[in-house]
């Protein structure tokens, strides 16, 4: 089977029945083909990597099971390793170097990305149309809010890419709505 979009997101829906975490992986994807274009790299393989990056969550929910066993996976499917890699990478428990953008990527893209459709959700028309970098951080500060989003990782992901938090969480935002309808995230109102 080719290595593509198309069997990647087949891969990721028989590994992956939440359609919560499914829409988890296809906002990552988003973010990674932004920034895959942002930077001049393949989307096709940057959006792989945010799309499977989890794949194998539900079935491996600790580490290191998540991600070493998904690992073993997608090399019986016959993925590059460039790919494995990157997705092995966003986890930090395995202590993986983050030595090129397409690494640092998903490590920053990750827990944002949760956040993000966190904080659309509670806005009143749930959509993350028009959503500002301003609101986001103040929701970050409040402990109580997604708790389980690590911050740190959301912190630490911006500064490996080398970027400003409040233009890493405004590109992402764009990036976002640009798919809001597949994601959930286009409102109630609209």
């Amino acid at each position: 089977m080719p290595i593509n979009r198309e069997s990647s997101w087949e891969l990721l829906t028989e590994y992956t029945k939440s359609e919560s975490l499914r829409k988890h992986a296809l906002a990552v994807e988003a973010l990674m083909r932004a920034y895959a274009k942002k930077y001049g790299e393949d989307p096709e393989v940057w959006g792989i990597v945010g799309l499977l990056h989890d794949f194998d969550y539900e079935i491996y929910p600790t580490m290191p099971d998540h991600p070493t066993k998904g690992a073993e996976i997608l090399r019986q499917r016959g993925y590059p390793e460039e790919i494995i890699y990157a997705i092995s990478s966003h986890v930090g428990e395995l202590n993986l170097s983050r030595h090129n953008l397409l690494c640092k990527a998903i490590y920053a893209c990750d827990e944002l990305a949760g956040f993000l459709v966190a904080s659309a959700l509670v806005r009143p028309g749930k959509s993350i149309i028009g959503m500002e970098a301003k609101s986001v951080r103040k929701k970050l500060k409040d402990k109580a809010f997604a708790r389980a989003v690590n911050r740190d990782d959301i912190y630490r992901g911006a500064e490996a890419l080398g970027v400003d938090l409040d233009e890493h969480i405004t590109f992402c935002i764009r990036a976002m709505e640009e798919s809001a309808e597949i994601l959930g995230l286009r409102g109630k109102d609209e």
